[in-house]
């Protein structure tokens, strides 16, 4: 199985790379996580946040996969605990299923983005940074590998 992390955003400082491949480089082949990174819309003050989210959907929607499970961080999704993670995980290992998880920009992910969603997800009702994200959702995704092989990481 592939976990493909579907990013708005580049040129994250180093601190982010090496915390995000800290836990990518753990997980094993079959579980295999990759990050792809998608450009910014434009925004400024003569740009609309629409606009950028229009751009950057587009963007996304070139990059998924329409065989992939997929689906959307948001803040108004529902959260997951870690152990529904593993769950989770399991289903779509078991159904041999790969997995686009998408992270919209500053403002979100485009309406036509989220529609595509099997589900919507929220790490959290706090807002938290984009780099930051990265971080956490690898560090889940390990965790939750570690819960269904009984390693004692999670413990």
């Amino acid at each position: 199985m592939k976990i493909r992390i579907l990013a708005v955003g580049g040129k994250m400082p180093s601190w982010v790379e090496q915390g995000f491949n800290e836990y990518a480089k753990r997980l094993p082949n079959d579980c295999r996580l990759e990050l792809v990174e998608l450009p910014l819309g434009p925004r400024g003050k003569n740009q609309s946040p629409a606009k950028a989210i229009e751009k950057e959907g587009q963007a996304m929607l070139a990059a998924m996969k329409p065989q992939n499970t997929c689906v959307a961080l948001e803040v108004l999704g529902k959260p997951w605990s870690t152990e529904v993670l593993s769950e989770q995980l399991t289903d779509w290992r078991m159904i041999g299923q790969d997995v686009d998880l998408l992270i919209g920009g500053p403002d979100g992910l485009s309406p036509e983005c989220s529609s595509k969603a099997k589900y919507k997800w929220s790490l959290s009702p706090l807002t938290l940074p984009h780099p930051l994200v990265r971080i956490v959702l690898a560090e889940q995704l390990y965790r939750a590998w570690t819960i269904l092989n009984n390693h004692p990481y999670h413990k």
